[in-house]
């Protein structure tokens, strides 16, 4: 993939009411710090640079950065908005040394859920617990993003970030822990109905069984009855 490239220009001026002059003027602030030079005070044209920001790329990947005549290699390491308005009030890019691990987030991209046991034979909603992750690699090394393959997903099995494979060079910064990058649930309705089923079956049991003894109690009615009738029939002999 090609790098992506800005322009950006050296910011003579700092403080707050500089870079609210430089913001009217449809400018955002900015710096660039590391590897062997100075933190440099920059600027670059607001429209630009937030149309820039809407690429998922250039939040994990090295740019290009056009600076007075010649270009470095930067990565983009923090961004301040307005609290309500799309305005970038400031921006931080680091360069970067080519023999030296950088520690950035990158995007992960999930595939393959529809085709996993979860939601094939199982029913069960796939939940993305992780949408990025950080990773320690040399610039060469960094991806763009990491692809997430849900096809062998279970129900009570989530994916650890243990279980990503990473591109070669690329390993995880979890500080020991490993946390869930997806898990795959069954709906509430989906287990409200199961349960209810299994619920329902004893239930008629315990009915069929509960009416099974009222056969003998009618028959000794109709035994009674019987007697009675007998009974009657011996007192009108005598009468006669």
């Amino acid at each position: 993939m090609a790098r992506i490239e800005f322009t950006a220009f050296p910011r003579k001026l700092e403080g707050r009411g500089a870079s609210r002059r430089l913001r009217v003027a449809g400018k955002a602030p900015g710096i660039v710090y590391g590897g062997n030079a100075e933190p440099t005070p920059i600027e670059l044209d607001h429209n630009a640079l937030l149309h820039a920001l809407k690429n998922e790329a250039f939040h994990a990947s090295i740019l290009s950065m056009k600076l007075d005549g010649s270009a470095e290699q930067v990565l983009l390491r923090d961004v301040q908005m307005h609290p309500f308005r799309p305005q970038v009030m400031h921006i931080d890019f680091q360069r970067v040394v080519a023999d030296k691990k950088i520690h950035m987030k990158v995007p992960l991209h999930f595939i393959n859920a529809e085709n996993s046991p979860a939601v094939k034979e199982e029913g069960a909603i796939v939940s993305h617990v992780l949408n990025e992750i950080d990773i320690a690699c040399l610039p060469k090394d960094l991806p763009e993003f990491i692809v997430v393959d849900l096809a062998g997903l279970h129900t009570g099995h989530p994916l650890k970030t243990s279980g990503l494979k990473l591109p070669e060079g690329v390993t995880t910064q979890t500080h020991g822990r490993d946390p869930v990058v997806a898990t795959a649930v069954i709906p509430k309705q989906i287990t409200e109905e199961v349960e209810a089923a299994a619920g329902a079956a004893p239930a008629e049991g315990e009915a069929a069984a509960g009416t099974a003894p009222a056969a003998p109690a009618a028959d000794a009615k109709a035994a009674d009855a019987k007697a009675g009738d007998k009974k009657d029939e011996k007192k009108d002999d005598k009468k006669k």
